[in-house]
């Protein structure tokens, strides 16, 4: 954890970014705004070229508490890159030159969705959070859950939707379609992604997907 804002961003492969309330799965041309003092966790899957720059409280674009996740354009990617370029150079800094764009940049830039997975903080739920992040393709209903954690369904429904927003059944799907993005990131083929999450057939995956992030799998990464 650091007092600065930080932002971070994947040019290439897959970059998770973990914090207490979430877990972020950021491909290319995905960025994450860490607001300052948020505790995280950086994990590269696979090949990663990732950026980061650090902004001081007074020059962040957001003041709140809130991690923003953005879609990378190409003048956003350079100016990160000039940022980044600007630190190791010997030469007179352009950083106050550069600043002020780049903050204007992240703030106009459009938000993504589908790559937050919410984590609650009960130690019941995230015992079964951590075991179904470690086999997504589980499809154990949730009273079964409750027996081994030692907790009635209906409390566990409750906490689910009270500490993360979603149902379990929601929870579960967000999972999947987080650990899509990273497989898909990655090269993996579309079959191949479908029968490791659980998903009868490629059809039924490439539906929830569609359905969740407004297109196809195959066009998604290609923003």
């Amino acid at each position: 954890m650091h007092e600065e804002a930080q932002f971070v961003f994947s040019a290439q492969g897959v970059l998770r970014v973990q914090t207490p309330v979430g877990v972020w799965t950021l491909g290319p041309q995905r960025g994450l705004w860490l607001a300052p003092g948020v505790s995280h966790e950086l994990h590269a899957v696979g090949n990663v070229s990732m950026h980061s720059v650090y902004f001081e409280r007074d020059a962040a674009p957001w003041t709140g508490p809130e991690c923003h996740v953005l879609v990378i354009s190409a003048l956003l990617q350079a100016l990160v890159a000039a940022m980044v370029e600007d630190k190791k150079s010997p030469h007179e800094s352009r950083a106050p030159l550069i600043a002020p764009l780049l903050v204007s940049e992240i703030k106009a830039a459009p938000e993504a969705s589908g790559v937050k997975l919410p984590l609650p903080t009960d130690r019941r739920l995230r015992q079964i959070c951590e075991l179904l992040i470690a086999k997504p393709a589980n499809t154990d209903p949730l009273g079964l859950w409750g027996d081994r954690v030692g907790a009635s369904e209906r409390t566990l429904a409750r906490l689910f939707k009270d500490e993360t927003g979603l149902t379990f059944g929601q929870w579960r799907q967000q999972l999947r379609l987080v650990e899509a993005v990273s497989r898909l990131a990655q090269g993996m083929p579309v079959a191949t992604i479908a029968a490791e999450l659980g998903y009868q057939n490629a059809s039924a995956f490439i539906t929830m997907f569609r359905k969740s992030m407004g297109e196809t799998p195959q066009r998604y990464l290609k923003h």
